[in-house]
């Protein structure tokens, strides 16, 4: 008989790999060698078979001291002590179906992928071992995330806000205490699985397990359902739930309440409730991060003359003063009087542009004295107001 090659030397580590490199050798070797990735492929299904059997052993603290004090010899049945059928090597009949070990690695003990991780996505993974794990899988699932959007207005995210929200989600059974069975009733052992959690499928030459679909992994079929929620624990329910909006915050603000999600199942962790802002348009001002902006006309004599006027902004009225001689487009900075800031910065700045209004219609006497005032700076028309411009420019072309 052929003498057994070195577990070491096959996943390509040495005798002082942690248990992490040895994950990541088998891992790669597994791949590799995968009989869904070399079909037809003798020589790949015995190195995947080997490789497997090299890490079931290595990966088990007290077989991989015995193998490094008596080698293979410590798995065959003429051994005595820790190896004398203690730990069921190669030899011995008790090693386990490498597609095992491979679900081990490659994190399937759970039961699948998580939603996170992209269910539906698994590639040969999923076909190959229909979402189960090398042991019982468990029926227990933590309860999904929700997404409520709010709408608010500017005033209320400048000064902050308590809402009330309402929206559907599903909870723990009362009836049942979460347990999807009727009170009084019990649990039977799953009779398609037998308990166990999980059936053989067999596709050729290769023999795979996965998830009873009848118990979903935990090996166990309620006696009588609930009646209340139909066996699934949960139920739908109408929840109101109080929200203190901070100031400061902009659509697209998320504020998370941890556990106001959806109920897990069979134990599983209730999930939580994100909510989402959206800040409404304002009729006056424009948002720019934590600064407002606003547009306010202004008398053309205010303009000129100079003075000041009081500007409207989102926490009360400001006194703003207008140097004589302001010209129309004119940017002024109410400083901290813009947004508050959700990173403990300072309080934005409110920007204000004027606009000067120029009268449309003026009285007799309104226009005499603008006409003296036109003269007195040299301002005085020497053509017809009621030209345009271009009628004006005609002659220099």
């Amino acid at each position: 008989m052929a003498a057994k090659e070195d577990y070491y030397a096959l996943l390509g580590v040495g005798k002082t790999a942690t248990a992490d490199e040895l994950k990541k050798a088998y891992r790669k070797k597994a791949v590799q060698y995968h009989p869904d990735k070399n079909p037809g492929n003798k020589e790949a299904e015995e190195m995947f078979k080997k490789v497997s059997e090299a890490y079931d052993v290595l990966s088990d603290a007290d077989k991989r001291a015995a193998y490094d004090r008596y080698g293979h010899a410590a798995f065959q049945g003429g051994m005595g002590g820790a190896g004398a059928g203690g730990f069921g090597g190669a030899g011995g009949g008790g090693f386990h179906d490498p597609f095992d070990i491979f679900r081990e690695v490659f994190g399937r003990q759970a039961g699948g992928f998580s939603r996170a991780g992209g269910a539906g996505g698994g590639g040969f993974f999923d076909e190959m071992f229909g979402g189960g794990g090398g042991g019982r899988a468990s029926a227990v699932r933590d309860g999904a995330d929700l997404r409520y959007d709010l709408e608010i207005t500017l005033e209320e995210a400048a000064r902050g806000v308590e809402k009330e929200i309402s929206y559907r989600r599903l909870v723990s059974c009362e009836r049942c205490s979460g347990s999807g069975a009727e009170p009084g009733s019990k649990t039977v052992t799953c009779p398609t699985c037998g308990g166990a959690g999980q059936v053989r499928r067999s596709g050729g030459i290769i023999t795979f397990t996965q998830v009873c679909p009848t118990c979903g992994g935990t090996g166990q079929k309620i006696e009588k359902p609930c009646t209340k929620c139909h066996g699934e624990g949960r139920v739908q329910q109408t929840t109101k739930l109080k929200v203190n909006i901070p100031a400061g915050v902009d659509t697209g603000s998320r504020l998370r309440s941890a556990g106001n999600g959806e109920a897990g199942v069979q134990g599983g962790q209730t999930g939580d409730l994100y909510i989402v802002l959206a800040v409404k348009e304002h009729e006056l001002f424009e948002r720019h991060g934590d600064d407002l902006f606003c547009e306010i006309p202004i008398k053309f004599t205010l303009a000129t003359l100079g003075g000041s006027i009081e500007a409207p902004t989102l926490f009360g009225k400001a006194t703003l003063k207008i140097p004589a001689g302001t010209q129309s487009g004119t940017t002024f900075r109410l400083r901290e009087k813009g947004m508050p800031s959700l990173r403990g910065r300072r309080q934005g700045d409110q920007l204000v542009r004027v606009h000067v209004e120029v009268p449309t219609s003026l009285s007799n006497e309104q226009r005499k004295v603008l006409e003296e005032f036109a003269t007195l700076s040299g301002d005085a028309p020497t053509e017809p107001a009621s030209k345009s411009f271009f009628e004006k420019a005609k002659k220099f072309f």
